[in-house]
C-alpha cells in the first residue's frame, strides 16, 4: 500500500468543483455537503461493494456546528482510523464517533475476508501532522513491545496484500492456513504466534485483539493488519523479507 499524500489539499487529479471535505475511493472522490451527511456502506452514498459482511450502512460523515465528525453507524464491524502520518491511530467501534482533525484521514476497515481504505481530506484542519524522526536503531518497537524476527514474518505474510496495492480500495486478508503455507509453517506454529503477537499488542493497549476462541479468528487478523500497517509496524519495503531465508532460532 502505497505511502498517503500529507498534503491538506487533494492532488491535482481531484475534481475542480469540491468543498472544503471530500472522500477518496480507488480514484474516486466525492464532495462533502455540510449540510446533508455522507454514508458509506454497501448500499450508501459512497457505494463500498456488494459485499454481503458489509453493512448498508457503515459510517457517517457529518458536519456539526462547523466540524467534521466521522460516526460508525453500523453494529458490528468496526474501523481504524488514521492521521497521514500515521503518527496517530483511533479504532472507532459502532456507536461511536470522532471529530475529524486532520488534513487527510485514512480510514481502514474489513468486512468478512476483505479489507477496504477510504481517505478523507479537509482544507481547514484543526491539528497538523508531524512525522517523527526515524532513530535509525532499525528494531521493530510499538511502544514497550519489541518482537522477534518471526513474529514480524507472522505480521507481515496477513499484511502482504495490504501492502501490495497501491492507493485507497481493496484487499483480501488471508486465511491463518494461507498465510502459514506463506511461510512454510505449521498452522499450529502460526496460530501460536498469532496468540503470541496479539497478547504482546493488547497488553500495551490496542484494541480489537482479543475475543471468544475462534468466533474472531478472522476480525483479529484483519485488525492486527489494520494496526500494524497503520502504526507502521510494517512497510511495503519489508515485503522481501517474506522470500529470504528463514531463521528459526527465535522459536526455541
Amino acid at each position: 500500500m502505497s505511502t498517503p499524500d500529507e498534503t491538506t489539499a487533494p492532488p491535482p487529479t481531484a475534481p475542480a468543483t469540491r468543498s472544503d471535505a471530500n472522500v477518496e475511493f480507488c480514484g474516486e472522490w466525492f464532495a462533502l455537503d455540510p449540510a446533508k451527511p455522507f454514508e458509506i456502506g454497501r448500499d450508501a452514498d459512497l457505494d463500498i461493494d456488494d459485499n454481503q459482511y458489509l453493512h448498508r450502512r457503515f459510517l457517517q460523515i457529518a458536519n456539526v456546528d462547523g466540524m467534521w465528525w466521522l460516526s460508525n453507524v453500523g453494529s458490528r464491524l468496526s474501523a481504524t482510523v488514521s492521521d497521514a502520518s500515521r503518527t496517530m491511530q483511533a479504532w472507532l467501534a459502532p456507536g461511536a464517533r470522532m471529530p475529524i482533525v486532520f488534513g487527510l484521514t485514512t480510514v481502514v476497515f474489513t468486512a468478512g475476508p476483505t479489507s477496504y481504505e477510504f481517505t478523507v481530506h479537509t482544507s481547514t484542519p484543526t491539528f497538523f501532522d508531524s512525522t517523527p524522526v526515524p532513530d535509525g536503531s532499525g528494531a521493530t518497537t510499538v511502544g514497550a513491545v519489541t518482537f522477534t524476527a518471526s513474529q514480524k514474518l507472522l505480521i507481515l505474510a496477513l499484511a502482504e496484500p495490504m501492502l501490495k496495492r497501491d492507493g485507497t480500495g481493496t484487499s483480501e486478508i488471508p486465511s491463518s492456513q494461507l498465510a502459514a503455507e506463506r511461510l512454510g509453517w505449521a498452522l499450529s506454529r502460526f496460530n501460536r504466534k498469532l496468540d503470541n503477537v496479539c497478547d504482546k499488542l493488547s497488553r500495551t493497549g490496542v484494541e480489537g485483539l482479543r475475543g471468544g476462541v475462534g468466533a474472531l479468528a478472522t476480525n483479529r487478523r484483519a485488525r492486527l493488519v489494520e494496526y500494524a500497517v497503520l502504526s507502521r509496524l510494517v512497510t511495503k519495503n519489508d515485503l522481501p523479507l517474506l522470500d529470504q531465508p528463514h531463521d528459526d532460532t527465535d522459536d526455541r
